[in-house]
């Protein structure tokens, strides 16, 4: 027996075609969603806080159940995702109301909650992973705590009927890993079992950058059409080897190099990759190209979990105020660094009061800072992009105000954006702790 899995995204903002493309011709018996980053749910209380009319769940959820929903319904094909953020019912609400628009009344939605612990985080945790502080040095401005859970109520979830399951915070492996417990009923003490469908969760949670998104680097790694990225399928066998693939005629490129990148992207020790299920250990595995596009991964090795789920802890930081400016023409490079000279006085003019301030000329200084070379010859054009960190938003707004003074009091030839946007953010940092596991329990409701 073998059940074919599709990544329908890699992160809240990927592209939405493939997902419908690998929906319709993929003959899938799973798609999961993965659309969370470690700020997301921060940044959604943050939202929430600022706007009573958002959701709380991913904004393109629509968008994308628009797009798949016809072909999963005749298909048969099962969809996990956690794009319910902050509020997994509200997002399984919204998919009822499409699936019975669509005229799919006998299609289950469930939603997965319990993740989001902040009131109750400053008894859970203790301390700070990456200070060693104690947790309460960040009582007075947290605003999220989110644990990651495991596949424990997913799969909960799929054996009583689900169609569709929405979640919270869940570690990204996990959608993927409990599709695979729940359709080979595997126990969850068979630590190489759980390792393995975790580790193929983790080649397919970030979508196109295992088929060669993001790792296209002309003339020394080409990818045909990247246009067209198809994104990944995996077709899984009861012991937990599995084939990749993605739809045929599309772009991108499926290889044991794509593969390798996705294997140790964000993993710290590839022999001790902790996840809430299980810890994998990849440098086990056997990686084999068996025909164009086709990847065969096996031997993965498992121990067992830790008895902790990590926790993401948002915390207000501040507030940045960002803007730019332009030159282009002789000179424009030196019009630049006046331009930055004068800024920086008219900040003291002002008495801005701030924790950062950074002022970058894009194409000359802006990523490496002073690392960077100095230009072989003057560029023809460059934008002055200056940005302040401060505690408070009053403080933060003065970086507009003086960059706006630029257009009619700054120097020959600046060029100046009429503001089409907010230019102050709130800075959300995203802190880490550890939690005992039988402390935070996920919830199925279902619609």
């Amino acid at each position: 027996m073998t059940i074919r899995i599709g990544s329908g995204s890699g992160w809240w903002g990927d592209r939405i075609t493939p997902a419908e493309l690998s929906a319709r011709e993929g003959a899938l018996d799973f798609l999961c969603f993965e659309t969370m980053a470690e700020a997301t749910i921060s940044t959604a209380q943050v939202r929430a806080r600022q706007d009573s009319s958002f959701p709380g769940y991913d904004t393109y959820l629509e968008d994308r159940m628009t797009a798949v929903l016809p072909h999963c319904i005749k298909h048969g094909t099962r969809i996990i995702s956690n794009q319910g953020w902050i509020n997994p019912e509200g997002a399984a609400r919204k998919v009822r109301e499409m699936l019975d628009e669509l005229g799919a009344h006998d299609w289950k939605v469930a939603a997965v909650t319990g993740s989001v612990i902040t009131s109750d985080i400053q008894q859970l945790g203790t301390t700070i992973l990456e200070t060693g502080e104690p947790l309460s040095s960040l009582n007075q401005d947290i605003i999220s705590a989110e644990a990651y859970l495991g596949i424990n109520a997913i799969v909960e979830a799929l054996r009583n009927g689900a169609d569709i399951v929405i979640t919270g915070r869940v570690a990204d492996p996990s959608l993927f890993l409990s599709a695979m417990v729940y359709s080979f009923d595997w126990p969850v003490e068979d630590h190489t079992l759980l390792a393995r469908g975790s580790a193929i969760g983790h080649l397919l949670e970030c979508g196109a950058q295992l088929t060669g998104g993001y790792f296209v680097d002309p003339g020394f790694k080409d990818v045909p059409d990247p246009w067209n990225l198809g994104f990944p399928i995996a077709e899984v066998d009861s012991d937990g080897n599995a084939t990749f693939t993605k739809v045929d005629g599309t772009g991108g490129l499926l290889n044991r190099q794509t593969v390798l990148e996705q294997m140790f992207y964000e993993v710290h020790d590839p022999a001790n990759y902790i996840t809430p299920d299980v810890v994998v250990d990849f440098t086990t595995a056997v990686i084999e190209e068996c025909g164009k596009d086709t990847i065969r991964v096996s031997n993965i090795s498992g121990k067992p979990p830790t008895d902790t789920y990590k926790v993401s802890i948002g915390v207000q930081e501040g507030f940045i105020g960002e803007d730019m400016f332009f030159y282009a023409g002789p000179g424009a490079l030196q019009k630049a660094k006046l331009a930055k000279q004068i800024i920086r006085e008219r900040f003291k003019i002002v008495g801005l009061i701030a924790e950062d301030i950074r002022m970058d000329i894009l194409g000359v200084d802006a990523i490496h800072g002073a690392a960077s070379p100095q230009p072989q010859c003057d560029p023809y054009e460059v934008a002055v992009r200056i940005a302040a960190r401060c505690r408070s938003k009053s403080e933060a707004l003065k970086v507009g105000r003086e960059v706006d003074g630029m257009a009619v009091s700054g120097i020959a030839s600046t060029g100046k954006r009429v503001p089409f946007q907010e230019r102050v953010r709130e800075v959300v940092g995203i802190w880490s702790t550890l939690v005992p596991k039988e402390r935070v329990v996920g919830c199925v409701t279902y619609f």
